[in-house]
């Protein structure tokens, strides 16, 4: 009777040895992103329940600030133990990464599912690399709003959405003598050439954005634009606070939301701010394009996936792939962030009319780039920081302004 048991036991061992646990078996992703915010967040929950539901394992890595998780990325890389996957902006970022080969193409899934199909030609082409796939696109964001407390507005006596940077600045000297901050500032680099963008895009057009970022064109329209663009940026000096610099944008929401300024200007993640607080677009605040504003500029995330020996994470990576791109799941990832959706085959009936200004320009070819999709990151990194050296000296001009800027392309 010993013997037998002794048997049996060694057989159970035997076999525990030689089968993998259920854990061992699942797909696991650690993903790493700058999504922190109250709105990101909730975002990405969409996308880990989902993956979870099929049966992953999520490890979730974010940390605050884009830059700061771009360079803990890069570090691990590096340091040879990556993530599973990593948010990316769509584009030219990614090209050395592709490149040296430290990422994994899932360009099998995207055949399987046609995302060649169901994405906008724009998007599918800055996806792939050397004829392949090696990002899964979550979803894109409009970079040209202007959010407006519309207690504020009502406060201050500013009746109507403003259709010029004149009726704009007359709006901001109301909102100032009304006793309210007029304008939600944040004092980061990223944050004020986004502003940059949209007003440069105002005062050039689509077709004259496009000559001066993707064609370096330096004519005589292309630099008066951008000094009309850096005298209405140097303007908007005096309606901010002192407390603005380093201010962490979705802090500068907060503002909005609350009442305490008029306006913000950011792309329309802000918009899952105002979500996240219970409050409604067209009811509680507005989003309107930049004045004079002919589209928008926009950006794109996605998901990248470096190379990783780890066969579970590997299963992960393929996992989350699906995920990312699932409809369903691009629809409620948008809703709670504020973004669009980048497949086409969606149902847009779900979402707010601030999408769905934002879908009809986008729509219409009615968009032009965010410099990270189409500069290389050193050239946007010295937009970013030319622009912020602008702000924060007020004695610089113009003229000399626009000389420095086309100095970033030479």
């Amino acid at each position: 009777m010993k013997n037998r048991m002794k048997l049996l036991l060694v057989g159970a061992a035997l076999v525990a040895a030689s089968t993998p646990t259920y854990a061992e078996d699942k797909p696991k992703a650690e993903v790493m992103t700058s999504w922190t915010s109250g709105s990101e967040a909730a975002a990405l929950s969409v996308i880990s329940q989902e993956f979870e539901k099929r049966g992953g394992v999520w490890k979730d890595s974010s940390i605050a600030g884009f830059g700061a998780a771009d360079a803990a990325f890069q570090n691990r890389l590096v340091a040879g133990d990556p993530p599973a996957a990593k948010q990316a902006v769509i584009g030219l970022a990614n090209t050395d990464f592709v490149n040296q080969g430290l990422l994994n193409s899932i360009d099998d899934v995207a055949k399987a599912d046609k995302w060649a199909e169901v994405l906008p030609k724009s998007i599918f082409d800055l996806i792939s690399y050397n004829g392949k796939v090696y990002l899964s696109p979550s979803d894109a964001h409009g970079e040209s709003w202007v959010f407006y407390s519309k207690d504020a507005f009502a406060k201050a006596g500013v009746t109507e959405e403003p259709k010029s940077w004149d009726e704009f600045f007359a709006a901001l000297d109301k909102l100032k003598a009304a006793g309210v901050l007029p304008v939600a500032w944040g004092g980061q680099s990223w944050q004020e050439s986004k502003v940059f963008n949209m007003i440069l895009l105002t005062q050039v057009g689509i077709d004259g954005f496009l000559k001066i970022y993707v064609d370096k064109e330096k004519g005589d329209a292309s630099v008066e634009g951008v000094k009309k663009t850096l005298d209405i940026l140097g303007k908007l000096r005096a309606y901010v606070d002192e407390g603005a610099a380093g201010r962490n944008w979705n802090d500068a929401t907060a503002m909005v939301i609350t009442g305490k300024a008029g306006v913000q200007f950011m792309g329309d993640w802000a918009k899952g701010e105002f979500v996240v607080a219970g409050k409604q677009p067209g009811k509680d605040y507005g989003c309107m394009l930049a004045p004079q504003s002919p589209g928008m500029v926009y950006v794109a995330d996605s998901f990248s996936f470096p190379k990783i020996a780890d066969a579970a994470s590997q299963k992960g990576q393929t996992l989350l792939a699906e995920v990312a791109m699932d409809p369903a799941v691009q629809v409620e990832f948008s809703l709670r962030k504020g973004s669009v959706p980048m497949r086409t085959d969606v149902d847009k009936s779900k979402l707010d009319i601030c999408a769905q200004k934002g879908l009809e320009l986008m729509s219409a070819g009615k968009i032009v780039p965010d410099q990270a999709l189409i500069l290389s990151p050193q050239q946007a990194g010295a937009l970013n920081d030319f622009v912020d050296e602008f702000w924060t000296n007020p004695s610089e001009d113009s003229a000399s302004g626009a000389e420095k800027f086309f100095a970033i392309f030479e």
